[in-house]
């Protein structure tokens, strides 16, 4: 049984927004890999790394603040989100069969007390690394098409064949996978969970073709995008949190 309408809209909205990205990803330099454009390189505070761009939900949502910072000697980028949500987007290419690990860093001062990422109206995190994939409509479960055919009617964007988010959770355990509320196709998985490393910047290193697979149960196509986001949109609270760089690796 499909989902109720409003719930696909929902979802068409929320995915459009996030997960989009052009066909063509912007042309690299010679030789470039795949990975975004480093914050901790960024020629100064008040711009963004080449190729970041930003993304709203929709106009109606508070966009979060995303800005660069110099900390502990360095640069990164710090996201506030007040009862807020929207992201950063950096296009690229990256095939897992040559890249098959993501690594980055992060640090989340305190916890969203009131989020919850299984709940649909307290789906918060402060701090989510997202990647995009390739893929067409035609390679879509028949149930997800209408999804699909919602979002491009309705902001002209095609949808990602496939989304993962690696969250920020409060409770459940780092490599959980949650299926989002409204799409199959979208799946987020704890890396960082609980009080444990709160306030400390935390090296993440996941084995993102691993991660595909075990989530969809398939082969991954390339990737197309990376982003990040911090949102408190549901739960109406206010989160801090930082990036550091995100790599793509051999091994």
């Amino acid at each position: 049984m499909n989902p109720p309408a409003h719930t696909i809209l929902a979802a068409a909205l929320l995915a459009t927004a996030c997960a989009s990205a052009p066909e063509s990803p912007a042309p690299r330099e010679a030789g470039a890999g795949p990975d975004p454009a480093p914050f901790s390189t960024a020629a100064a505070l008040e711009v963004l790394p080449p190729g970041w761009v930003p993304f709203k939900l929709t106009r109606r949502k508070k966009p979060t603040d995303y800005r660069l910072v110099a900390v502990e000697g360095g640069i990164a980028l710090q996201a506030t989100a007040d009862a807020s949500a929207s992201g950063l987007r950096f296009d690229t290419v990256a095939d897992l069969a040559e890249y098959p690990w993501l690594t980055w860093r992060w640090k989340v001062p305190a916890l969203n007390a009131m989020a919850d990422n299984t709940l649909a109206h307290r789906e918060d995190s402060p701090a989510r690394v997202i990647v995009l994939f390739e893929g067409g409509r035609e390679q879509l479960p028949e149930s997800e098409r209408i999804n699909y055919d919602l979002a491009k009617a309705i902001g002209g964007n095609e949808l990602p064949y496939a989304t993962i988010m690696y969250i920020w959770e409060n409770q459940l355990p780092e490599g959980a996978v949650i299926t989002h509320h409204f799409s199959t196709r979208i799946k987020m998985i704890v890396a960082g969970s609980g009080t444990g490393n709160l306030g400390e910047w935390h090296e993440e290193r996941v084995n993102l073709l691993e991660d595909y697979r075990r989530a969809f149960g398939e082969e991954p196509p390339r990737v197309r995008a990376v982003g990040i986001m911090s949102d408190s949109d549901n739960t109406g609270e206010r989160t801090v949190a930082y990036f550091g760089d995100i790599r793509f690796s051999r091994r």
